[in-house]
């Protein structure tokens, strides 16, 4: 019955599975049945390097683990959780945790208790306050298939750091996971992505602007509210910004969004992962006509 509200609260589709959250690695073998020897030991070496912390793994799950929470699926997420208060709730049930993002699905993802009672506030009973999220954007999925990782869904955790514990293979096999949808961490306006040099676009009137950034006066002058990722152009700056930044835009009095590509480098390309999702899932919430540039 849990797991039901779960979808129920967010309006999320049963299709998509959910990630299951440990206190500690030592947990695993509480959701997980590991395919081989050599699988194990990479987790294990994985795990001591980036657990607790944004690093979700999928590996073969425990038979005895609920089907709905990998939709059919004979993998399941997981992670180790870094949040001390997760930490402690995760121990306090003494179970496993099936948990996605505070928000409805397919919306801005929350990354304050305020996000959550706005998205989430006539569904559920309870918000713990545990502070602002350290990274701003969702975990790093990786795929184990092998002993070749494929990273499923880029995050904090980047391609670099990972590349040390063995080969990536960048043609894995296509995987349901969390998050994975084309549309997806999307506002209710229209989030657009110009892909050449702003001076030269023509702005729809009454526009907010996503800066990576500081924007000169002459860039500002042109939109209505602009919100700045990084003053300093810091990518991981950048990245705990994002959600909260997008989600202001959205909940101010303009009228389309703009938005210009960051570098993909590092968790530039988690960052760029969600601003395509975002965009993608807003122009199929809205019949805004596309922005007009210059070539």
């Amino acid at each position: 019955m849990a797991l039901v509200k779960i979808f129920e609260s967010k309006g999320r589709p049963l299709s998509d599975p959910l990630i299951v959250h440990l206190p500690e690695a030592g947990w695993l073998e509480r959701v997980v049945r590991f395919s081989s020897l050599e699988q194990q030991n990479l987790v294990a070496r994985l795990a001591a390097s980036f657990w607790p912390g944004p690093l979700t793994l999928l590996l073969p799950r425990h038979p005895d683990l609920p089907e709905l929470v990998t939709a059919g699926s004979d993998l399941v997420a997981v992670r180790v959780t870094a949040h001390p208060l997760f930490q402690q709730v995760i121990r306090g049930v003494d179970s496993p945790l099936a948990a996605p993002s505070a928000n409805r699905f397919g919306s801005i993802s929350p990354t304050s208790s305020e996000d959550v009672r706005i998205e989430l506030g006539e569904f559920i009973g309870l918000i713990l306050e545990g502070g602002p999220c350290d990274h701003g954007v969702e975990s790093t999925i990786v795929s184990l298939e092998n002993q070749a990782m494929s990273i499923l869904r880029p995050g904090p955790i980047t391609e670099d750091q990972l590349i040390e514990f063995g080969h990536i293979d960048t043609f894995g096999t296509p995987v349901n996971t969390p998050g994975s949808l084309p549309g997806h961490y999307a506002p209710k306006k229209d989030l657009q992505i110009l892909n050449t040099d702003i001076k030269s676009c023509v702005i729809r009137p009454n526009a907010g602007y996503l800066a990576f950034t500081e924007a000169s006066e002459e860039i500002r002058s042109r939109f209505s509210k602009v919100e700045i990722l990084s003053p300093s152009g810091d990518l991981r700056e950048a990245a705990a910004n994002f959600y909260g930044a997008l989600r202001r835009l959205d909940s101010s009095n303009v009228d389309i969004i703009y938005t210009t590509s960051l570098p993909e480098i590092g968790i530039g390309v988690a960052i760029m992962d969600r601003m395509r999702r975002a965009s993608y899932g807003s122009r199929h919430k809205t019949t805004h006509p596309s922005v007009k540039c210059n070539e």
